[in-house]
């Protein structure tokens, strides 16, 4: 693997870390499925209770995969993952330059 190659992947792996969790996949799917939601309405369609899956929020917020926006009292979540996907394509991109 090339030095390029490396460093993206070094780069990339907050991402693939967090992906890496069948719960926070549950989440990511949940709303690819249904859009901007709150803790409470992903909550009530997992078998998570609200503080794990507020901490698998705040883990896939770091990672930049959701943000998240306040309106009135409720931090409604979403998928942001523009950068995310196009951080694993150099890095899938890299992979194929270095090692193939």
């Amino acid at each position: 693997m090339g030095k390029q190659a490396l460093a993206i992947f070094r780069e990339s792996l907050p991402i693939l870390q967090v992906l890496s969790d069948p719960h926070r996949q549950d989440i990511l799917l949940y709303l690819s499925e249904n859009g901007r939601r709150t803790v409470n309405e992903i909550t009530e369609q997992l078998t998570l209770s609200r503080p794990a899956v507020s901490h698998h929020l705040k883990l896939l917020k770091n990672a930049g995969v959701v943000k998240v926006e306040q309106a009135g009292t409720q931090r409604y979540y979403e998928l942001s993952m523009q950068e995310s996907v196009e951080l694993l394509r150099r890095l899938l991109t890299a992979l194929e330059q270095d090692c193939l």
